[in-house]
């Protein structure tokens, strides 16, 4: 079938394309999977290197994309995903380096015990196998995704958005040729070459092709999956994250977490979307104004409201909107209590923060909050896998099975367990 399938292919068209690319990343995971430590590092600075070699073709690919997408009208939000700059593409390439330095979990031991029989148990890391990722907008998880599935021993199968289409394919293109030049099979990372939506459900639906899913994307791309899906999913829900300014919070300190928490990129997954001001916290009205001055709508329930009259009403609906725009919710609550009251009924289990400067009442928000990721004293935007040290992220997982927060090399490992005896039989 050729790699130019039509947008609007049949889906038996679809899923005959990508059970031929699932069997060949069968095939190539095994050889990832034998492959040392240093074939897979040196692959993927092999890539960094092919990226930064084709950076004006990727550019050029990019700006294709970013006008089509003026063109058909994406929000602000969805074009500050699509955009690559020289920037973030050195950014993407310097990222496959870290992940390239970091310690290599296959082949790890998670644990040894010795039975009273002589039988020794150890428990050892192993690749997952085949992983698909769907997503939207951000070319830069071609990049991400690529490079931690190679070095912990996957094999990917992606498939981008249409919006994004051109750069995925100049990314992918260095890619390939650089892990070729560092001896990792072609078919290791793949990329979906039809944007029609019919190539998502073959996704979906490719037991023993893919080991698992993970989706990237909007709110009815992950419902989607999640409800048609027959092999495993790494979700990623909403990130409808609040930060609490709480009454022994410093002001100036949480004047300036919270402008950098929603305003230094708000179409981040870890851009806060909900602001709960202690009523105890002596004087808001400079944290409001800062937030309005730096561009952003505020909307507020009552009390807010009489601190300054440019902020609108909240509905009932704000507390569970992810805006990733200049929109922020605020509400003032009444002490940590009832932060964790309302964060317990509208967070989505991404990321939490507390400002403050009492250590028992950040205990009391860390211990309280059951997210992914919770904050004390810092800005939710640092909710990455390259802030946390991870050399990059395949996403955030805001489930509580296999893995939690920022998924990296790891969590895209299971194990297994290999059993040692000396002739051992079971009575």
């Amino acid at each position: 079938m050729s790699a130019d399938l039509a947008t609007a292919a049949a889906p038996e068209d679809a899923v005959a394309l990508v059970r031929a690319m699932g069997a060949r990343a069968r095939t190539a995971a095994r050889a990832l999977a034998a492959l040392p430590t240093a074939t897979k590092a040196a692959a993927l600075r092999a890539a960094a290197a092919a990226i930064r070699a084709d950076a004006s073709a990727i550019l050029a690919a990019n700006a294709r994309d970013v006008a089509a997408g003026e063109a058909r009208g994406l929000s602000p939000a969805l074009l500050d995903r699509l955009r690559l700059d020289p920037a973030r593409l050195e950014g993407a390439a310097a990222g496959m380096e870290a992940i390239a330095g970091l310690s290599d979990p296959v082949g790890a031991l998670v644990s040894e015990d010795r039975r009273p029989n002589g039988l020794v148990l150890r428990r050892v890391r192993v690749p997952i196998g085949v992983i698909g990722i769907i997503y939207e907008s951000r070319p830069n998880v071609t990049a991400d995704a690529g490079a931690l599935c190679v070095m912990a021993g996957n094999a990917a199968i992606l498939r981008g958005g249409s919006e994004a289409i051109e750069s995925n394919r100049a990314l992918h293109a260095a890619m390939q040729r650089g892990f070729a030049a560092g001896g990792v099979p072609a078919d290791a990372i793949q990329l979906v070459p039809t944007t029609d939506r019919a190539a998502v459900g073959a996704m979906l639906t490719a037991e023993g092709l893919i080991d698992m899913v993970v989706p990237r994307g909007g709110k009815s791309l992950v419902a989607r999956v999640q409800a048609e899906a027959r092999v495993p999913v790494l979700a990623h829900l909403d990130g409808i994250n609040h930060s609490y300014v709480d009454g022994a919070a410093d002001p100036d300190m949480a004047r300036t977490l919270v402008v950098n928490a929603k305003l230094r990129r708000t179409g981040i997954c870890g851009a806060t979307e909900t602001l709960l001001i202690d009523r105890a916290f002596a004087d808001p009205a400079p944290l409001l104004a800062a937030l309005i001055d730096g561009g952003c709508e505020l909307r507020g329930d009552a009390d807010v409201q009489a601190i300054d009259p440019r902020v609108r009403p909240a509905t009932a609906e704000d507390w569970d909107t992810e805006y990733l725009d200049a929109i922020l919710s605020v509400k003032r609550v009444d002490g940590v209590e009832g932060a964790l009251a309302h964060i317990a009924r509208h967070s989505s289990g991404h990321t939490d923060a507390i400002v403050t400067e009492d250590a028992t009442t950040a205990e009391r928000f860390l211990n309280g909050v059951d997210s992914a990721i919770v904050m004390w004293n810092a800005s939710t935007q640092f909710a990455d896998g390259g802030e946390f040290g991870l050399g990059g992220e395949i996403g955030i997982s805001t489930g509580r099975l296999h893995a939690r927060g920022p998924v990296a090399l790891e969590g895209l490992t299971t194990y297994k367990w290999t059993v040692t005896g000396t002739g051992q039989t079971r009575p």
